[in-house]
């Protein structure tokens, strides 16, 4: 075998992310010790990235199927069936590191990247949606990162013509110095056309397409899989360069190849580029490879193989056609001018093998580049070591607020609460004419072309929950998505998720891990709700200068459903006046890690809210018949800033106001088996983060069958007011301490000003 000249030395061997034990495990498999190539090879797969070293363990330990489960985890995106011979295809994934470093690429490239995951099983896709998680806004360069950020999310996808339709955004210390960029993608396909990734065939052809090669982005995967030092800056060249303009063709370019018999598998080049794709297919299809690498399409001169294998350039993709489709293939692809190589063939040698210059630069056996990778099984301290380590204050008393009215302006200006309009009025929501709802609802819904179908999807998860109590924190992330897609009217069908934590060789770090990942498992079973698809996220801590340490620990969830007619979906705001507004489910006053003792006592203590999984699934159940049997006029799920909080974003979304009674929020409801705590003070009602909640506003009669059947399900339930107005108000007789008037003009003022101070100023 030739050889490529470098020397292997232990500072090499560590530039590339591997530790002396992990090299030493390479030369005894290789039974040699590697070149360059082969060691740059076994860096990128072994890494976390793309390895899953220190999580696959207990991924394996979460509910993936479903009878509408057509394919789960393991392959580009998940795949559900939604009937009529029809499929949803999604994915989230991650893009943290690079977003840091280049914030417009980092971003533009993470929504590339997700679009080509969805798109190469043969979907097109009809949606993107974004869960992003930034520092505090007085930070140096937060405006800065969060500017490049939103510019990035929306230069690719509006370029591309997928509509961005909603997500989430928020605002913590513990992202100084390492923001999260998770983007999400939905497609829908044909299911009996769905296409896979394992290469079959010996002697079949393997096929590049799309863009040229460069030297961008090389070591990305490596560069995502530790924590940031002092050079971050340093890392810039690792972050890739997209070009949406080329994505919208290739997506044209691959449909219009599926619609022929001449794809066996296909696979995009994300992390790691030539090397992972080519990995995957061969390992998924239990054969081996052989590459040319000197067909590789370049746009650089003097390009070496190394480079080749680990370059992340994007807008690429990998492909095993049939003997014979070759000229076919290359024909769709010239048209839409992208470029077409025949750089391989599959081969029974279980290697990965390549050819370079008349010479072998590289031969790998397949095995423990992938199925045979590093599985570390990391030590995690206790659920009761874990709580002394994070040392989480006791919530304590909290005062009864002494002007309601000006704590729910505050919370509205707040960073966590203010409205994200200027964010997503920067995104293309409409392209395609399908979308039904957009951001500020409990989801977005999109009409799946041509039917009365929609697709209902949204992103969630609460990190100051998941840092005060990991396995509590993962149920809720599961369960504030289960909710908003009944919110809408949409049956919850099966989760993404995108795992973001910290250096998972810390025992508190993997405990945050393993907590939320067993309540995450807890919940979807208990809810039914699988997980199909996802993507791990570790490292995400900073030692630069003025970043935090780890950030808080944040298992992000894209959740999906399914409303048979849209016609039939609910929207949060309030229709009309005289409408009756009431609160189903339980009332404890849960202020531990609530946004209002955050925002407005200026501390975070306190438990995190328990999420009671029984009633979860009965009030969803119930909600959704309420909207399917038109019982409701509105609907909102109660979340982050309690009750009040939800009201507001009502009758904002409505422009009605309403009248709010104050004796609900104090006595006393009825008892029942999962509420056996006293009611808590009138504030704590208001704004505390109680689960498994919705406010629901009723027109006429028709409220009656929605009460009746809660009180059959023994789900509680309180007439909390009416609609009418242009001010939210509350009145209380017996306690006018808690009387206030806000006018909908200064609750929206409240919630439009930080975003448009912040970025004006």
């Amino acid at each position: 075998m030739a050889t490529i000249q470098s020397e292997i030395t232990p500072e090499v061997v560590e530039q590339h992310g591997l530790s002396p034990e992990e090299y030493g495990t390479i030369v005894r498999r290789l039974n040699r010790e590697p070149n360059l190539v082969e060691l740059g090879i076994f860096s990128v797969m072994w890494s976390e990235h793309c390895s899953y070293k220190s999580s696959r363990l207990h991924l394996k330990k979460l509910p993936t199927e479903a009878p509408w489960v057509i394919c789960g985890p393991g392959e580009n995106a998940g795949v559900i069936d939604i009937g009529d011979g029809q499929a949803a295809i999604f994915k989230m994934e991650s893009h943290n590191h690079p977003s840091y470093i280049e914030p417009y690429q980092g971003a533009a490239t993470g929504v590339g990247g997700i679009l080509r995951d969805v798109f190469t099983m043969g979907a097109r896709p009809v949606a993107n949606m974004n869960a992003l998680r930034f520092g505090r806004p007085d930070h140096p360069k937060m405006k800065h990162l969060v500017k490049g950020v939103v510019a990035g999310i929306g230069g690719y996808a509006n370029c591309v013509g997928v509509p961005t339709v909603g997500g989430e955004t928020n605002f913590h210390p513990a992202y100084d110095g390492n923001i999260l960029v998770n983007a999400m993608t939905v497609g829908v396909a044909d299911a009996d056309k769905i296409f896979y990734s394992a290469a079959t065939g010996v002697g079949n052809p393997i096929v590049y397409v799309g863009s040229k090669t460069g030297r961008d982005g090389i070591h990305g995967a490596t560069m995502a899989s530790a924590d940031f030092a002092e050079d971050a800056e340093a890392k810039r060249p690792t972050v890739q360069v997209g070009d949406p303009f080329t994505e919208k063709l290739l997506i044209e370019a691959c449909l219009e190849l599926m619609a022929t018999d001449a794809i066996v598998a296909i696979q995009d080049m994300g992390a790691a580029g030539l090397t992972s794709s080519s990995v995957e297919m061969a390992t998924n299809g239990k054969a081996g490879i052989r590459l040319v690498m000197d067909n590789v399409p370049c746009r650089e001169e003097g390009m070496t193989p190394y480079e080749m294998m680990l370059s992340e350039s994007q807008e690429r993709m990998l492909m095993v056609l049939k003997p014979g489709k070759e000229a076919m293939a290359e024909a769709i692809f010239k048209k839409w001018e992208l470029d077409f190589a025949v750089i391989g063939e599959v081969t029974d040698t279980g290697h990965m093998v390549l050819e370079w210059q008349g010479e072998v630069v590289a031969d790998i056996p397949l095995g423990p580049l992938a199925a045979d990778a590093p599985l570390y099984d990391r030590p995690a301290m206790s659920r009761e070591d874990y709580k002394a380590w994070a040392q989480v204050k006791p919530l304590g008393e909290v005062p009864e607020s002494t002007d309601i009215g000006a704590d729910l302006l505050k919370l509205m200006a707040s960073p966590d609460l203010a409205s994200r309009r200027w964010i997503w009025e920067q995104y293309d929501s409409q392209v395609g004419a399908d979308t039904l709802q957009l951001s500020g609802g409990d989801a977005a819904v999109v009409r799946v072309h041509g039917t009365r179908k929609a697709l209902a999807m949204t992103t969630d998860c609460t990190p100051r929950y998941c840092y005060a109590d990991p396995y509590e924190g993962g149920k809720q992330a599961i369960a504030e998505a289960y909710r908003n897609l009944c919110a809408v009217g949409a049956k919850p069908l099966a989760v993404t998720n995108c795992l973001n934590f910290a250096n998972p060789q810390r025992p508190e770090i993997m405990a945050q891990l393993t907590g939320c990942l067993e309540g995450m498992g807890d919940a979807c079973r208990a809810l039914d709700f699988p997980i199909v698809s996802g993507n791990v996220s570790l490292y995400n801590e900073s030692k630069a200068t003025g970043g935090g340490s780890a950030i808080l620990p944040t298992p992000a969830i894209g959740g999906v459903g399914l409303i048979d007619d849209y016609a039939k979906m609910a929207t949060i705001g309030f229709k009309g006046e005289g409408h009756d507004i009431w609160l189903i489910g339980p009332r404890c006053g849960h202020l531990g890690q609530s946004l209002y003792v955050r925002n407005i006592r200026g501390h975070e203590s306190g438990d995190a809210p328990e999420v009671e999984l029984k009633l979860e699934r009965a009030t969803g159940r119930l909600i959704r018949s309420a909207i399917k049997n038109g019982w409701v006029s509105s609907v909102h799920d109660v979340s982050d800033g309690g009750p009040l909080v939800a009201l507001a974003e009502m009758a904002l979304a409505g422009g009605v106001g309403a009248e709010i009674l104050g004796a609900s929020f104090i006595q006393k409801p009825a008892e029942h088996d999962w509420l056996d705590k006293d009611v808590a003070s009138a504030t704590a009602q208001l704004f505390g983060e109680d689960q498994g909640r919705y406010l629901v506003a009723l027109a006429g009669a028709d409220g009656d069958a929605l009460l009746e059947e809660a009180e059959a399900q023994g789900i509680p339930f309180v007439m909390v007011g009416r609609t009418g107005g242009t001010a939210l108000r509350l009145t209380d007789d017996d306690a006018p301490q808690f009387a206030f008037s806000v006018e909908l003009t200064a609750l929206r003022e409240a919630s439009d000003s930080f975003f448009r101070d912040w970025m004006e100023g």
